[in-house]
């Protein structure tokens, strides 16, 4: 039987507490002004997306940032969009903040404010109300879920009016990148340091790339899913993100083999990943462009950068319309694809929403050549959440985190600073990350993992051994099994205050993982019944692979 797990307690949380006081990250008397900071959260981003943690698709302005900056190799997102920016904003688990109202938070922006800052934002909002409402000076972008690249919709604001999104020349990416430059300006203008919050909706469904930075993929992708997942399983092993003797996830059950998939499908599943490639692509260079005038203006030194995504790649493959189309036009709206889900996430099973590390695992990159201590292109293997970003930038900007606020009933503070680690020292000591989304559920408390797939029985990892999880060991290790679920209870109920339906299973025993609207490649459909495309050679019942 392994070793039990370091329970969180409050002897816990005070030698937390007392190792963060005495190991002071920053002596910001020594700083010579407020550092400028960036954060950047992209939208169904797999954990392998970007050249620097395994990909092929191009990313130099990114890749250049981790080169001199450090990434994290285990840092973790909440599995899905709303609940990330909840959790990034305001330090809280989502259910803790008052999911996407908020009330029992306070933002960054807001707190920023009370440092000197001024506070602007672009992309997608998905949160209740507006950013202006929360804190934000400036804010460009749309306030739904996800929105056509070309087109927009209706929910476009600008510094809290309606903005009608041009008929043409219009680009959602594009837009974003113009409008963070415009609000740079605006900041300098009134002489403040700034803090500036990009959040795109790429790569988020519909796929509608650009034409040029679509062609440039078509091609790349015709050797299929399998092949380009061990390339980039490869490449990770090479970097040494995840050790070099790192397990990668076997293909699953519902995921046939490439060479199984008939012409015509193979072709459209090439062509559909060219097209999220693309888009990505043109994320990395519109990032270039911000930073260069960044750059322009003598700031990149002193600007803290940090590089999220806010779930797993998505597996959903909803809407599969036009896929005998060109999807470089508003009218064409190409769906996610399960297979190519797989490879994003590499080497990590499952997907956005799921609390496994595919759902979970964030490529994440800091960038601050005046402040951070490590060596350039240091990899960080401490656990790191969401909730730590708002701690870690009011302790780097020496802004206090208000514990009162008029109309809102404040909670503690989830998360930690990660500032100790930006100086070359290390965090030994930090709560359990408490992981809920919907029916899926999951706690990581040192180097153990509790996890449960959509209100499935409770399966249990050590992530120091396993981190693809394929090695379920809780039928051998019931006491550990039994803490971490109490655990997850207490802190569900006592914590995060979410009813009583939101509680996984109590039973320790094995289980069996079920698809949910993920493609269909025995029928060229999905579970959503769309038939859009070619059919396998042979059909095979969907079922994840479980050991």
């Amino acid at each position: 039987m392994e070793g039990k797990p370091d329970l969180f307690s409050i002897k816990r949380i005070l030698l937390l507490m007392a190792s963060l006081v005495v190991v002071c990250a920053f002596d910001m008397a020594e700083a010579s002004a407020k550092p400028n900071i960036i954060v950047i959260l992209t939208d169904d981003l797999g954990c392998s997306d970007i050249g620097c943690y395994g990909s092929e698709i191009d990313t130099p302005n990114l890749d250049r940032l981790a080169a001199n900056g450090l990434r994290f190799t285990q840092f973790y997102n909440t599995a899905k969009c709303h609940s990330s920016r909840v959790s990034l904003l305001s330090g809280r688990w989502c259910r803790q903040a008052g999911d996407t109202s908020l009330r029992r938070a306070v933002t960054i922006p807001e707190a920023l404010a009370s440092a000197g800052y001024f506070t602007a934002m672009t992309g997608k909002w998905h949160l209740d109300k507006e950013p202006t409402d929360f804190g934000f000076n400036r804010f460009f972008g749309h306030l739904s879920g996800s929105c056509n690249y070309y087109r927009g919709d209706k929910t476009f604001r600008l510094n809290g009016k309606p903005w009608a999104v041009q008929e043409k020349g219009f680009y959602t990416t594009v837009a974003n990148v113009d409008y963070a430059i415009q609000f740079l300006e605006e900041a300098r203008a009134v002489k403040q340091p700034w803090f500036l919050y990009v959040a795109f909706n790429a790569p988020h469904a519909p796929l509608q790339p650009l034409e040029a930075d679509y062609k440039k993929y078509l091609g790349r992708y015709d050797a299929g899913w399998d092949v380009i997942r061990s390339a980039r399983v490869a490449k990770q092993k090479q970097l040494n993100l995840f050790g070099c003797a790192v397990e990668p996830s076997p293909r699953p059950d519902h995921v046939p083999a490439w060479d199984s998939l008939q012409p015509e499908a193979r072709d459209w599943e090439a062509r559909r990943m060219a097209a999220y490639a693309a888009l990505i692509d043109r994320v990395d260079q519109e990032l270039g462009r911000l930073f260069s005038a960044i750059e322009a203006r003598k700031e990149l030194d002193n600007t803290l950068i940090i590089f999220l995504s806010d779930n797993g790649a998505c597996p959903y493959d909803r809407r599969r319309g036009g896929s005998d189309r060109d999807p470089c036009n508003a009218d064409v709206t190409w769906s996610d694809s399960t297979g190519w889900a797989w490879v994003r996430n590499s080497p990590f099973r499952f997907y956005k929403q799921n609390q496994f590390e595919g759902g979970i695992a964030t490529p994440a990159i800091i960038h601050w050549p005046a402040g951070l201590k490590t060596k350039p292109g240091a990899l960080i293997h401490s656990p790191a959440h969401l909730v730590d970003v708002l701690p870690t930038l009011a302790e780097v900007a020496g802004a206090s985190v208000p514990e009162t606020w008029p109309g809102r009933e404040i909670v503690p503070l989830a998360g930690i600073s990660l500032a100790p680690i930006f100086a070359g020292q290390s965090i030994t000591l930090r709560p359990p990350i408490h992981l809920l989304f919907s029916s899926d559920r999951g706690l990581r408390d040192g180097n153990w993992k509790l996890v449960s797939f959509q209100s499935e029985p409770w399966e249990l990892y050590n992530i120091a051994r396993d981190r693809t999880e394929l090695h379920n060991v809780i039928v051998g290790n019931p006491a550990v099994a039994e803490c971490m679920i109490k655990q997850w209870h207490d802190m569900t109920a006592n914590v995060l205050h979410a009813p009583a339906k939101e509680c996984a299973p109590v039973a320790a025993v094995a289980s069996e993982q079920r698809h949910r609207e993920w493609s269909d490649y025995s029928t060229g459909g999905s579970t959503s019944s769309r038939k859009d495309n070619g059919m396998t050679k042979g059909k095979k019942k969907s079922r994840e692979n479980a050991k």
